[in-house]
């Protein structure tokens, strides 16, 4: 009896990190951290070398397995680590800006976001705001979003235990966030020096609300972050500060696919640097228009109100269910419900359910 079972190779970024350095362009190295997440093997430091030092992008998870690695990679690259000058976090995600306060206590280096980043989820947290910057940042459509509290398409609240693979307690949060005090905070369009050259800061909300892409004219490349990556598609949490958070994305999608052929190399968070940004950005957004049609086609067969759980069966494997499916799915729903597609009815049990229009 033969075994026929197909294994499909890991996406790229699940492939494990090593210890290798590649030079993209002029100024401008690659290097992987590891890191252990669900779907995710490593992050891409990307290393930017001028005649000051030099900056790094996205420094790892904050442990100290992970600040080994820095100090190995940089060895590596013949590079002390004092000569870090900058750090720069893509966004609010602790492989990502896990390792940037070890860096700073240790060299002195500034700590670079968009100007959104927030280190809790308290939007007057965010220095120096404006009165319209901070109703932005502030009106949730749902109210807190703490990881912990029920989420608003009905459900029990998580009971954080700390265990490995389960989510975390709250001061364990609490904890991570106080791992990234940014010193700079980069409007949409603002340059910054990298490199020797001139970067200009992208925003991309979607993934994150604060999610910041860098865009090097010079060289025709692109920070892409999580934002888009080669071969997955980031998470897009249905609990978002945007009553939309898809349509959020898929503007942001647009915008640097607007960059058409400027841009010669993307070079993402997770997996190998890219050509045709533009050409990914496109295919990332029609993966998620074929999943709103999954989730027309799940209330037309089903007959009856789905709820978000019911709805996250459809887009998602059964290895996959939970609260992150679910947000994701509560995405879709509500996309669909702010452009007149579906209509949400609240009900006794706390449940929103889906039906479609007509």
């Amino acid at each position: 009896m033969h075994d026929h079972t197909v294994v499909k190779p890991p996406k790229q970024e699940q492939e494990r990190a090593t210890a290798e350095i590649t030079e993209l362009a002029p100024g401008v190295l690659r290097s992987q951290l590891p890191i252990d997440m669900p779907g995710l093997g490593h992050v891409n430091m990307y290393i930017l070398e001028d005649e000051r030092g030099i900056a790094v992008v996205d420094p790892g998870l904050p442990e100290q397995s992970s600040y080994d690695a820095i100090e190995s990679r940089l060895t590596s690259a013949g590079i002390p680590l004092a000569r870090v000058h900058t750090v720069i976090v893509t966004h609010s995600h602790p492989d990502h800006f896990g390792g940037a306060h070890w860096l700073r206590e240790h060299t002195g280096a500034e700590i670079v976001t968009h100007r959104y980043f927030q280190v809790g989820t308290d939007a007057a947290t965010v220095p120096d705001l404006d009165v319209e910057e901070l109703a932005e940042l502030a009106n949730r459509p749902w109210g807190s979003t703490r990881p912990w509290d029920a989420p608003p398409w009905g459900g029990e609240p998580l009971q954080p235990t700390g265990q490995p693979g389960e989510m975390p307690t709250r001061e364990k949060i609490a904890e991570l966030l106080r791992h990234a005090q940014p010193t700079i905070r980069l409007r949409d369009a603002e340059p910054i020096r990298l490199a020797g050259r001139d970067w200009f800061a992208v925003h991309t909300p979607g993934h994150t609300d604060d999610h910041l892409c860098l865009f090097d004219p010079t060289e025709g490349m692109m920070i892409s972050g999580d934002h888009v990556l080669p071969s997955i598609t980031p998470h897009i949490s249905g609990v978002a500060h945007a009553a939309d958070p898809l349509a959020k994305f898929f503007e942001s999608l647009d915008k640097v696919a607007a960059y058409g052929d400027q841009v010669k190399l993307a070079l993402p968070a997770h997996g190998h640097p890219f050509p045709d940004l533009a050409g990914r950005a496109n295919d990332i957004k029609e993966h998620h228009v074929g999943r709103l049609q999954r989730l027309r086609d799940a209330v037309i067969e089903e007959g009856r109100p789905l709820t978000v759980p019911e709805l996250s069966t459809h887009l998602f494997s059964q290895r996959a269910q939970g609260r992150m499916a679910d947000s994701e799915t509560f995405a879709h729903a509500e996309h669909l419900r702010a452009t007149g597609e579906m209509i949400r009815q609240d009900s006794e049990d706390g449940y929103f359910r889906y039906v479609l229009v007509g």
